[in-house]
């Protein structure tokens, strides 16, 4: 295998490709437990979707937890499981309502919503706004 690259050749030179392809991989779950390490998740009841435990950090610790809960309620194995927590979108993908100076399109005033659907045509989701009378305009 020939790495073309000038940083990769000098990272990977003398290195047989077991060896590379080791190193990536050993690279990929240190990343990976570092991730878990930081990212919250909640803890549900499988057969109820209830909520038992929300923002434990980390995978190891929700797994402890999770076994905790399961063994004070006395419940099964697979009647208790845990998730990451969503992360929010931020403001560049995010949906619902927002007023419109932040859009382009609608009058000032106006509040605008965009939909969690997506517009394939288009390239991004449906918008629309609702004037002073109630009545509601696509920009799409």
């Amino acid at each position: 295998m020939e790495i073309t690259s000038s940083r990769s050749s000098n990272l990977y030179s003398g290195k047989t490709t077991g060896q590379i392809v080791l190193e990536v991989v050993r690279a990929a779950i240190r990343r990976r437990m570092i991730l878990d390490a930081v990212t919250p998740f909640y803890i549900f009841r499988t057969d109820t979707q209830q909520v038992l435990a929300k923002g434990v950090m980390g995978y190891e610790a929700a797994k402890n937890k999770a076994n905790e809960i399961r063994k004070r309620y006395g419940l099964k194995w697979d009647q208790v499981s845990f998730k990451s927590e969503k992360k929010s979108s931020g403001s560049s993908g995010s949906y619902g309502r927002h007023p419109a100076s932040s859009m382009a399109g609608a009058p000032s005033g106006a509040r605008m919503d965009v939909s969690r659907r997506f517009n394939p045509s288009k390239g991004r989701r449906f918008r629309g706004y609702y004037d002073k009378h109630g009545n509601y305009h696509d920009l799409d």
